[in-house]
């Protein structure tokens, strides 16, 4: 959250709650020890590749219906579609909140048909583009 490159305790059970996954105090601990190669405490980017590319395979990580629950977590009044005062609410939910210059520039480069709000396509193409930047992948 501090882009420090790294993941913190706090940072680790926040990212896991924004996936929909509640884990214990106990299991956070745990989850970070094992992770936690070098033993400094913190999830580095090296060290969460190695964590979950023994996972990986041809299957698609993060699934149509998985995708689907993390949409319709920002779409709060349901209507299949993500407004900008949406984005911001759920973005300071997960305690990330956005000026409005970034809230602005995230909506001009998610909404590829320029109508002012995000469908499910254009969130699920956001998301992949940003993961694969993210791993260092191209993707056009």
């Amino acid at each position: 959250m501090d882009s420090d490159g790294s993941l913190t305790h706090l940072e680790l059970a926040a990212l896991l709650r924004s996936l929909g996954l509640k884990p214990t105090g106990d299991q956070l601990h745990s989850l970070l020890s094992n992770i936690d190669a070098n033993g400094n405490g913190y999830v580095e980017f090296d060290e969460l590749v190695s964590a979950i590319l023994p996972d990986i395979n041809e299957e698609v990580l993060i699934n149509q219906e998985q995708l689907l629950e993390v949409f319709r977590s920002f779409d709060r009044d349901g209507n299949g579609y993500i407004t900008a005062a949406e984005l911001a609410g759920s973005m300071a939910k997960m305690g990330h909140p956005l000026s409005y210059k970034e809230l602005s520039e995230m909506m001009c480069q998610a909404d590829t048909n320029g109508d002012g709000v995000l469908s499910f396509q254009e969130f699920a193409n956001i998301l992949a583009r940003s993961a694969a930047d993210f791993l260092g992948l191209a993707v056009k």
